[in-house]
Parts: C-alpha cells; sequence; structure tokens
C-alpha cells in the first residue's frame, strides 16, 4: 500500500472511530452549573463513565456545561439523576458534528508559561518547574483566596482546587488545574 494510500485509510479509521463515538454518547444539559457539578460526581460514584465538556454554541443558554454521557446507559442514568430530585433540562444524542459538546478547555503557549482556561478560570504554569504563577478569572468570592493559595506552589505539591473550596469557581480550577498537570507531565 502506498503512501497516501496508508494516510487516508488511517484517516478513515480514525474518522469512523470518532463517529461511532458520536453515535454511542448522548448529552445531558441542565439549568444550572451547580446541577452539573451534582450529576457528574453521582454519576461517576455510580460507576457511569461521564466528562463533563461544553454544548455546542447554538444550545448555550444559562450554564455553559454539559454531561456526556454512553448512550447505551442513558435510561439508567435518568432514573438515577430522577430519583434524586437532579432531572435533566434536555438530553440530546451525539449525532453529528452540530451535536457534537466542544472542550471547556483553552490552552495557551507562553513559551516558558503555558495557561489552561476551564470555563471562566485560568491556570497559568512555569513550564520547567511546574510552578503556579497566576490563578484568575471566575466572579466568585473565594477567587482571592483561591489565588493566594496556589500560586507560587508546584502542580504536584499544590492541593486539588476541589478540597480547597465547594464554588463554581473552585470547580472550574479544579478541571482547570487538572488539564494543566496532565500537560506538564506530558509534555
Amino acid at each position: 500500500m502506498g503512501f497516501l494510500a496508508k494516510i487516508f485509510a488511517r484517516f478513515g479509521k480514525a474518522n469512523a472511530a470518532l463517529e461511532k463515538e458520536r453515535t454511542d454518547q448522548s448529552f445531558l444539559t441542565f439549568q444550572h452549573t451547580g446541577e452539573v457539578i451534582r450529576a457528574e460526581q453521582l454519576l461517576a460514584d455510580h460507576g457511569f463513565a461521564v466528562r463533563v465538556l461544553a454544548p455546542p454554541a447554538w444550545l448555550r443558554t444559562g450554564c455553559d456545561m454539559v454531561v456526556v454521557v454512553p448512550a447505551v446507559h442513558e435510561p439508567a442514568i435518568r432514573a438515577l439523576l430522577e430519583s434524586q430530585k437532579l432531572a435533566p433540562e434536555g438530553v440530546y444524542p451525539v449525532a453529528d458534528g452540530l451535536l457534537a459538546p466542544v472542550s471547556l478547555f483553552r490552552y495557551v503557549d507562553f513559551g516558558d508559561w503555558f495557561m489552561v482556561q476551564a470555563a471562566n478560570m485560568k491556570i497559568t504554569v512555569e513550564r520547567r518547574s511546574g510552578r503556579i504563577v497566576n490563578v484568575s478569572g471566575g466572579g466568585c468570592p473565594d477567587v482571592p483566596y483561591l489565588a493566594a493559595k496556589y500560586v507560587g506552589m508546584t502542580l504536584d505539591d499544590a492541593e486539588e482546587p476541589r478540597f480547597s473550596a465547594q464554588t463554581l469557581c473552585a470547580y472550574a480550577l479544579q478541571k482547570a488545574f487538572m488539564e494543566a498537570r496532565r500537560r506538564w507531565h506530558h509534555g
């Protein structure tokens, strides 16, 4: 098989896998971010594979996060959520690109530093040492506390933000922190 044929074959397999993943998933929308946080934790505690992503642009309303779940488990997931008075506003199959949720993260490379943004919270890290040089964003009253606690610490030494506060900003910082840690360890 020639070089181009191999590339097209590999692309076709990757594209087929992506399409299969999309059709095997659904996403749940909620009115408030707190409900997304509760749903993610409840479902994870019950062994469901879940991810929190941003909804497609045309579906953004109040809460700009959705819970992505395996479509095959959707009836059980909905029953569990409803038993906890946590019914989603909507359930959408991830059928095509227009319905595909997008990453919550934005990554910016500043050379010696990099920044990871999750929702409205940002964490900036010195690439060489893993030292946190800035925490900013959000609108919660605990953002200055979180910034003071984390700036100067390394990603390996710092306690995860989820142990420091219970606000939406701490939740978003937790997501950014874990993504920054992952990127730092994996280059």
